[in-house]
Formats: C-alpha cells, sequence, structure tokens
C-alpha cells in the first residue's frame, strides 16, 4: 500500500533577480547609492563654503546643461519658469538633481530627470515645505513629458502657492 506524503509546494521564485534590477543585497539600486554619494559630496562643498546656501544657480545651470536633450529641455523651461513664479526660492543641488531651497534653506520642490532611474517620464516634485496643504490628501509629485502652455501656467500657480 502506498503510503499518502503530502504533494511538495514549488518554490515560488521572485519575477526578477535582485541582480536583474540592479538591486545590492542592502536593496537600493547601483544609481540610488550614487545620488547619495552626490548628496554626501554636495553636503560637504557646502560646508566647505561655510554655509548651507551657497551659489547654486551655477552647479544647477551645470546639472541641466549635462542633462540628455529631452531632459535639458524641459528642465531649462522648469528652471525659467521656477525663477520668475518664486524669485525668493534659491536653486541649489539636492541628490544630484536641480532643487529649489526657501530661505531656511529647505527643499520645496525638485526636477528628476527621466534618464537619471531610468523611467518613462521625468518627474516634478514639492518636499514637505511646500504650502501645498489642501485637506487631508493633497498631490506633491508630476509626471512630465514636456511643458506646453498649459503645463507652464500651472507649475507657475503651484510654485506661488508652495512658497505663499
Amino acid at each position: 500500500m502506498k503510503s499518502k506524503e503530502p504533494a511538495k509546494k514549488a518554490a515560488r521564485k521572485p519575477a526578477r533577480s535582485r541582480a536583474a534590477i540592479g538591486r545590492t543585497p542592502e536593496g537600493f539600486t547601483d544609481v540610488e547609492r550614487a545620488a547619495m554619494k552626490e548628496r554626501a559630496q554636495e553636503l560637504k562643498a557646502e560646508a566647505r563654503r561655510g554655509t548651507r546656501k551657497g551659489d547654486g544657480e551655477s552647479a544647477v545651470l551645470a546639472t541641466i546643461a549635462a542633462m540628455p536633450a529631452p531632459d535639458r529641455a524641459i528642465a531649462e523651461r522648469l528652471h525659467a519658469i521656477i525663477r520668475a513664479s518664486a524669485p525668493s526660492l534659491s536653486p541649489r543641488l539636492w541628490y544630484g538633481m536641480p532643487a529649489y531651497a526657501n530661505k531656511d534653506g529647505k527643499v520645496v520642490c525638485f526636477f528628476q530627470a527621466a534618464r537619471k532611474f531610468k523611467t518613462r517620464y521625468a518627474s516634478f516634485g514639492f518636499c514637505d515645505a511646500a504650502n501645498l496643504d489642501d485637506g487631508a490628501m493633497w498631490p506633491t509629485g508630476f509626471g512630465l513629458k514636456d511643458v506646453t502652455a498649459a503645463e507652464e501656467a500651472r507649475i507657475a500657480a503651484l510654485v506661488k502657492k508652495a512658497t505663499s
């Protein structure tokens, strides 16, 4: 007589291995680790200058100039909109990305190029220093494939509200 043994379940394999998506055992991708290193270098450079506010405009413009064409065009347009809408914000690098900080040095908004994290669209986001609160839930990040007149108006309005 045959003994009844429970059937063994097949081991589930993850859909993609860590190596396939570039993750290290610590859980960060190589690109994420590079962004963290860039941020550490930014902080060291600010400390050498003796201020956290420094002249970030030239660093932001250099970073934008080094971007591939589609991201560069969006970043240049965003930079112009933000500078015109909120002249009180100071451009600076934040994790290697163009960002704009308030007088206290807190980042209010930032641009993330699509190529930076190999995504299909660029991102424009706001940090908690932005005054965008509207009830119990509000948007803080937007995907961008292009900046048309309609997007320009919306971005300008959001940046003005964020700094009010």
